[in-house]
C-alpha cells in the first residue's frame, strides 16, 4: 500500500537515497531541503519539493500533518557559535512539529555512539534528540544508530589525489564499524513504508564487518594502482586551521574533531554486531562501486 511520507535532509547523502528508492517504489514522497536546485529528478519522479530550513516549525507542521511517516535528521550547522544549542533548537523544533502535526511514526537518523552525552562531539546533540524524542507519547520512533559512513572516505579524495595519502585526526589502527548510505537509505526506507516498528526503538546499521582506517586506506590503494598508499594520523591543529580557514565555528570545529579523536576510546564499538545489525556491502564493493568512479572524475 503506498504511504505519504515526508524525508528531511532531501540533498543528503542518505535522505536523497531514502528519496529515490520511495519515489520508485511509488510512494507519495515530500521532500524538504533548503537547497532544492538538486531535486529537480526527485520531482520529475513525482516528488512534492519544499525549499524549507529546519528552523520554519509552522512548515515542518503543515509537511508532516496527514503523512504517514518522517525521516528525520539533525543536521550539521558549521556556522554555529555553540553547536549543541543550535542542535537543542533543531530537536525543539522537530518535536513542536511532530506534537502539533499528529504524525505517527518517525525514523530518526542517529549515530552509533550515541548512547554517550558527552566526550563523543557532534554526536552529544543526537544522544540527546534520542532521549527528548523518546518523551513523545502517542508516536513511534525508530533511531537507526549508523556506524561511520564509509562516505566520508569520499572527502579525502582531493588529499589522495595530490598529496599521496589518506588521513583525518582519527586513530589508523582502532577498528570501528562502517557502512555504506546506500544500505543505511534501504533500511530507513523499508521502516519508512512498512511502518513496522512500535514505541521507542533503536536499530543498529554497523555494515559488514570493522575496519581500521589504515585497512579502509589499503582498500582504497589497491583500488587506484597505489598499493602502498599510506594513512596518517593528522595532527589535531592543522586540522582545526584548514577548518576554521574555510569559514567553520570553532566551537563547530571542535566538535566535530573530538567525534574522530575520541574514536580510540571506543564510544564507537557499543552496539552489538549480530545478524540484524550487519549490512552487506563491504569496503571493497564501496570503492569499486562509489570511491573509484568520483575519484577517477575528480
Amino acid at each position: 500500500m503506498k504511504k505519504k511520507i515526508v524525508i528531511l535532509g532531501a540533498t543528503g547523502t542518505v535522505g536523497s537515497k531514502i528519496s529515490k528508492i520511495l519515489l520508485n517504489e511509488g510512494h507519495e514522497v515530500t521532500l524538504i531541503a533548503r537547497n532544492i536546485e538538486k531535486l529537480e529528478e526527485d520531482r520529475h519522479l513525482g516528488a512534492k519539493i519544499i525549499a524549507g530550513d529546519i528552523t520554519d516549525v509552522v512548515m515542518l507542521t503543515a509537511a508532516f500533518k496527514d503523512a504517514d511517516s518522517a525521516f528525520i535528521i539533525l543536521p550539521d550547522n558549521v556556522k554555529a557559535e555553540n553547536t549543541r544549542t543550535y542542535q537543542r533548537q533543531v530537536t525543539g523544533n522537530l518535536i513542536e512539529a511532530i506534537k502539533g502535526s499528529g504524525i505517527p511514526y518517525i525514523v530518526n537518523m542517529s549515530s552509533i555512539g550515541s548512547h554517550m552525552h558527552e566526550g563523543n562531539g557532534i554526536m552529544g546533540g543526537t544522544g540527546e534528540q534520542e532521549v527528548r524524542l523518546n518523551q513523545l507519547t502517542d508516536v513511534n520512533v525508530l533511531h537507526l544508530r549508523s556506524a561511520y559512513f564509509m562516505d566520508n572516505f569520499l572527502r579525502t579524495i582531493g588529499l589522495v589525489k595530490k598529496m599521496g595519502f589518506n588521513g583525518t585526526v582519527a586513530d589508523g589502527d582502532h577498528p570501528i564499524p562502517m557502512v555504506s548510505t546506500q544500505d543505511v537509505a534501504k533500511i530507513a526506507a523499508g521502516h519508512l513504508a512498512n511502518l513496522d516498528f512500535n514505541g521507542k526503538s533503536v536499530q543498529a546499521v554497523m555494515g559488514p564487518k570493522d575496519y581500521t582506517y589504515r585497512e579502509f586506506t589499503g582498500i582504497i590503494g589497491k583500488a587506484i594502482a597505489s598499493p602502498d598508499l599510506p594513512y596518517r594520523q593528522l595532527p589535531v591543529e592543522q586540522v582545526k586551521q584548514t577548518f576554521l580557514g574555510n569559514g567553520f565555528s570553532e566551537d563547530f570545529v571542535d566538535n566535530l574533531i573530538e567525534m574522530g579523536t575520541a574514536i580510540k576510546s571506543g564510544f564507537m564499538n557499543y552496539q552489538k554486531r549480530d545478524k540484524a545489525t550487519t549490512t552487506p556491502t563491504t569496503a571493497e564493493d564501496f570503492v569499486s562501486q562509489v570511491y573509484l568512479p568520483l575519484y577517477h572524475r575528480h
